[in-house]
């Protein structure tokens, strides 16, 4: 009694109060959902206030940090709907910055899916939104996220039989004491997206629709995936690809001499875990292989650079790559190279800059020396070396007639190795690299006398960052599809952000670390191919480029 009526205290408005203030937004929300075409099922209701005493003493809140006391659920037809609900919502009322959770598009891992938003309602209090459709809502009550489930709502009276049976599966298998008698009294399609198969003993085992032998050997146990080399499905021995029905009982075949996954398994099997332990098996199984693959093609690489082996593979220097990457050794380093993780052009590229700055700085120190040992009034010179071309400097740049000055590579542009490129020679930072098409050369042009001729060392490859813009149609997934796409071209994300526009379109900026113009063009293609996309290129930042002219 004490807590109610503390609770009740810094709760300003009565029960019956919010009650009216809930169907108020309710109506309001109907009518503008119904203004657009929205067919949408609305109900709501004021938070209780034993819930609320629970989520703050659970979560360590305080009152003015629950956003939820009073709740409105939009249900629609179709997931389209639920943004175009969201829209027209937050065109309505103000949402609250940090509220806006998207579980559509990265559903919770119970399935749970829905849009949260949190808006300052008519009466200046905050008030919460989540938005649904009919399937989502179905799984959200009936499954483990019932967390607002209506006692006086209506329910599916088929799903819920569905649910009930689904419970007596256990109380039937202990009935029955053949496993095949079990099998055909509960063989029955129950979701589209799910398959039940079972065990010879009578387990079920949830899989994924489409899922094969090898993803059910890997959900019993890791040995008996590594370990599998065959499979029975209804006492008939099947491909290991075979997809799997709900109903079937599922028989693994093993052997102690199986070698173990394939890679092909991997284009076959449908759950991430069969695909992680498989790639686990290959990079513990075969680290020896890998290790010495990545060693020989490093190698080979760095002889095509025009260099002994001794001369790049020094300790400190394989050491620098190791933190940067975040391998704890040598061995590590190569490891990576031989599973693909690192490219060996990437790696030999650094150890050839590492080199060249050494080198640089000999010659530099050479210089000194020399002036030093000078006599009185006779000046000394430095060698004047015959121009042949372009000179040898760090970053991978050569500088026509120039040696070992510092070069920068110019930020509003961003160039990677095989772009067109000029130098501009700044005030005490070097030469700045920018390419040729650069929105400042009208700038630069106006001092012809800085600018000098440069080009990329034959053969660099590094990681330079590049900022890219994708324009595409706001849907549910588009940003996790483009991830995908970098993901597989194996490039490293180093910035990423999103935003939706209300005339449907969806912007997303990256920042790519690139090696070279041939892998820029291979992903920006990519790109273009995935569904909705509308755009996609290279950003160069003409706000920031006039201060960066210098690098």
């Amino acid at each position: 009694p004490e807590k109610y009526r503390q609770i009740a205290q810094l709760v300003a408005r009565k029960r019956a109060e919010r009650e009216s203030i809930t169907r108020e937004l309710m109506e309001q929300i109907g009518q503008r959902l119904a203004e657009v075409g929205i067919k949408a099922d609305i109900s709501g209701r004021p938070k209780h206030l034993y819930s609320i005493y629970r989520k703050m003493y659970q979560q360590g809140k305080d009152i003015t940090e629950i956003y939820d006391l009073i709740a409105v659920r939009v249900i629609v037809d179709e997931v389209k709907d639920c943004y175009g609900a969201l829209g027209v919502i937050h065109s309505y009322w103000r949402p609250l910055p940090g509220r806006f959770k998207d579980y559509i598009a990265t559903p919770k891992a119970n399935l749970y899916q829905s849009l949260h938003t949190t808006v300052v309602g008519p009466h200046g209090e905050p008030f919460e939104i989540q938005i649904r459709t009919w399937e989502m809502h179905r799984t959200a009550e009936y499954g483990v996220a019932a967390h607002w489930r209506y006692k006086e709502g209506k329910t599916d009276k088929d799903f819920d039989q569905k649910l009930s049976w689904l419970r007596s599966l256990l109380e039937w298998h202990q009935e029955m004491r053949e496993a095949r008698d079990f099998i055909e009294a509960i063989k029955v399609d129950i979701f589209a997206d799910q398959v039940f198969v079972f065990t010879p003993k009578g387990r079920v085992v949830d899989l994924p629709a489409g899922a094969t032998p090898i993803d059910f050997a890997y959900s019993i146990h890791t040995e008996i995936g590594h370990r599998c080399v065959g499979a029975k499905v209804n006492g008939k021995i099947v491909p290991l690809d075979s997809p799997l029905k709900n109903g079937d009982i599922v028989e693994i075949l093993t052997s102690k001499n199986s070698p173990g996954p394939s890679l092909d398994w991997l284009k076959i099997v449908k759950t991430s875990t069969a695909k992680n332990k498989i790639r686990q098996f290959f990079k513990k199984e075969r680290r020896e292989e890998n290790l010495a693959r990545g060693k020989e093609v490093l190698e080979k690489e760095i002889r095509r650079l025009g260099h002994e082996v001794h001369q790049l593979c020094r300790s400190e220097w394989l050491e620098e790559i190791c933190r940067k990457h975040n391998l704890a050794s040598e061995d590590e380093l190569y490891v990576a190279i031989g599973i693909g993780t690192l490219t060996a052009s990437s790696v030999a590229a650094r150890l050839h800059d590492l080199y060249e700055r050494e080198q640089a700085r000999k010659r530099a120190e050479a210089g000194e020396a020399g002036a030093a040992q000078g006599t009185p009034g006779t000046p000394v010179v430095a060698e004047r070396k015959d121009w042949e071309g372009y000179r040898r400097v760090s970053s991978g740049i050569r500088v026509k007639g120039v040696d070992g000055v510092l070069v920068r590579f110019s930020r509003c542009c961003s160039p990677v190795p095989g772009d067109p490129i000029i130098g501009y020679v700044t005030r005490g930072r070097g030469v700045a690299v920018h390419r040729l098409d650069c929105p400042n050369m009208a700038h630069m042009a106006k001092e012809s006398d800085r600018l000098i001729e440069c080009t990329w060392e034959e053969g660099y490859s590094a990681a330079h960052p590049v900022e890219i813009q994708i324009v595409g149609v706001d849907r549910a997934g588009l940003l996790a599809d483009v991830a995908g796409v970098v993901a597989d071209s194996r490039i490293n994300v180093l910035n990423s952000f999103s935003r939706g526009n209300r005339d449907g379109t969806a912007i997303i900026d990256m920042v790519l670390e690139i090696r070279d113009l041939n892998q820029l063009q291979y992903v920006l293609q990519k790109l273009r191919r995935v569904p909705d996309v509308l755009d996609v290129r290279r950003v160069v930042r003409q706000s920031r480029a006039r201060r960066s002219v210098g690098g």
